[in-house]
């Protein structure tokens, strides 16, 4: 497929559709097979703890994982993505969980799937490149931030019966609590943490949070074993079941089929669909749809550039509003690519998304199996791989080179989206940093517009103009934020120029602003019966002012192809005024 139809295209399942075609074999299927075990045992400790950061029960992230993992892999456009609950999330999880409970947070993410297939359908899957990164690096550093503050409870085993909502109050939370630390869980959390960092150095394809939760793990058994109170998945989350039975930890049975607004509310009760309820979750459905497109296609992206493949953006964006629209309906929660898991999925060996699904069958068989032994995982444990996931994200060398290298526009934009992120919220900031970007943008291209008196240039101007005339050369763009400021300038000279010569052969575009302050121009050479001469005009602007009718007026306005055509007439009457003056006639 030639990569314009890339561009455009629209289909669902399109990548696995390109792999059937290219013809898939069982060597291709052992290698998926391999692939999707490893991302699989991978993901399941991560699913975990980033539906407990993101405000519900652990088994969540784990119907998560595997709803969305295989509807997405199904009808996507990316071979070798994996999708599931992502740290990005946290941000507005968290607070929609705080307030809505879990059948708020699943209504959010379906209306979040709803906008992600309007915005497929539009063809917006290429509009991530018109994002500039210090708009996503401001912002992703600010949700690891905001992840890292999320953890710091439980890394120090903090007895803080709620979090406050905004950052700064929970700060002041957690300041206030510090001195009351658990030192078993700070223990645990900072040996797991250790681990993480130590277990790299080994250089083995065992990814580094399996081992250090296998060791927290065990040595929160120890500490229990010995009298200490540690805070473990079983201790924090219960469940209940239809039958009237409850159980610690994590319900060993599938996700199942029910509405989103009937799940647990915040007090535990179901919310009572309305269209006001709709209303009030839009914002934040926008802001899940906005994150999973920029999170997705950047995945995507990066992943382009590992295989040498290259994705679908609108199947993708396709494939990620299917299934945030049915992962919910069983539990889960909003999903989106997540470029740690894909990378490794790619890495071992990967050959098509049917990889992806494998790994969501095989969180299917860990949440089936593996449940009682799940409740044993500290969550200071858990906080510490957080940690790790945060500064993994957050791309600190990244964003520490921009602040050093970049232009100063770049870094105060950067600087906007991150404390905007971390202080308010993620739409706010992306909103915000998109627009500065913009309008900053504007302003340097706006600056290059200049105009330039070229009249003793003898390489342009080969030979002397009659006095009051002067040859103008335009460079730049004349749109709305350059046009005012040019032709204002030029307009002075009128008052006291019998002729004006613009040479627009720099000039690549002229807007409905610039057209405006060009008949301002017009107008006033007009008045002060002042000559305008246009010579060279590009395509662009002579289409421009063609379909606005402007055309030559005698004594005022007149146009030619070429500066040289534009100049002879000036020529031959600055030589007949100077042989006149030099040679009077007899009298």
């Amino acid at each position: 497929m030639s990569d314009r139809s890339h561009l455009f295209s629209l289909r669902i399942g399109h990548a696995l559709r390109e792999v059937l075609a290219e013809g898939y074999g069982l060597n291709k299927l052992g290698k998926d097979l391999l692939a999707g075990i490893t991302v699989g045992i991978i993901a399941i400790p991560l699913a975990m703890a980033l539906a407990i950061a993101s405000g519900v029960a652990p088994q969540y992230g784990l119907y998560t994982a595997i709803i969305a993992g295989f509807v997405i892999a199904l009808t996507g456009g990316s071979r070798y993505s994996i999708s599931g609950p992502t740290a990005a999330f946290v941000v507005i999880l968290y607070p929609v969980a705080l307030k809505y409970g879990l059948s708020g947070l699943l209504l959010a993410t379906v209306l979040s799937g709803v906008l992600l297939l309007l915005m497929a359908a539009m063809r917006l899957g290429r509009l991530i490149e018109y994002i500039p990164e210090s708009v996503t690096l401001g912002f992703t550093a600010g949700i690891a931030v905001v992840i890292a503050t999320l953890q710091v409870k439980d890394f120090f085993g903090l007895a803080i019966p709620h979090m406050p909502e905004h950052y700064v109050e929970k700060i002041a939370a957690l300041a206030l609590h510090l001195p009351h630390m658990s030192w078993p869980s700070l223990f645990v959390a900072g040996i797991t943490l250790a681990v993480m960092l130590l277990w790299p150095k080994l250089k083995t394809i065992i990814p580094a949070h399996l081992p250090a939760l296998f060791i927290g793990t065990l040595l929160a058994l120890l500490l229990l074993s010995l009298g200490f109170e540690l805070d473990t998945i079983g201790s924090r989350f219960s469940y209940n079941l239809a039958n009237g039975n409850s159980g610690n930890g994590i319900p060993p049975y599938l996700p199942y089929f029910d509405w989103p607004w009937l799940r647990p509310g915040p007090d535990g009760a179901a919310l009572v669909f309305s269209w006001q309820l709709v209303k009030d979750l839009l914002g934040a459905a926008f802001a899940m749809a906005m994150l999973g497109a920029i999170e997705s296609l950047l995945c995507a992206v990066v992943l382009d550039g590992m295989s040498g493949r290259r994705h679908s953006a609108n199947s993708e964006l396709l494939g990620q509003g299917i299934g945030n629209i049915i992962t919910p309906f069983f539990g889960g929660i909003t999903s989106t690519a997540a470029l740690a898991r894909s990378s490794a999925n790619f890495k071992a060996g990967a050959q098509s998304p049917v990889a992806a699904m494998i790994h969501a069958l095989v969180l299917l068989l860990g949440l089936v199996l593996l449940a009682p032994l799940l409740s044993y995982v500290p969550m200071a444990a858990l906080a510490a791989l957080l940690l790790m996931v945060a500064w993994n994200m957050s791309e600190a060398p990244k964003a520490l080179h921009l602040l050093k290298t970049a232009p100063r526009s770049d870094i105060w934009v950067f600087v906007t989206c991150f404390s905007l992120t971390v202080l308010f919220d993620m739409v706010i900031a992306i909103t915000t940093g998109i627009l500065l970007a913009a309008l900053l943008f504007v302003k340097e291209i706006a600056e290059m517009s200049k105009v330039t008196d070229i009249s003793g240039n003898r390489k342009q101007v080969e030979q002397p103009i009659p006095h009051g005339w002067q040859v103008l050369k335009i460079s730049g763009p004349l749109f709305f934020a350059a046009a005012d400021r040019i032709f204002a300038d030029i307009a002075r000279l009128t008052d006291h120029s019998r002729g004006i010569v613009l040479y627009m052969d720099g000039v690549p575009l002229l807007d409905a602003g610039g057209l405006a302050a060009l008949n301002k121009l017009i107008s006033k050479c007009h008045k002060n019966q002042t000559q305008l001469v246009i010579a060279d005009l590009q395509f662009q602007p002579l289409k421009t002012l063609a379909k606005a009718g402007v055309k030559p007026i005698p004594g005022t306005l007149s146009f030619y192809p070429t500066l040289r055509e534009a100049l002879e007439p000036l020529y031959v009457q600055a030589a007949t005024f100077t042989f006149a003056t030099a040679v009077p006639l007899d009298e």
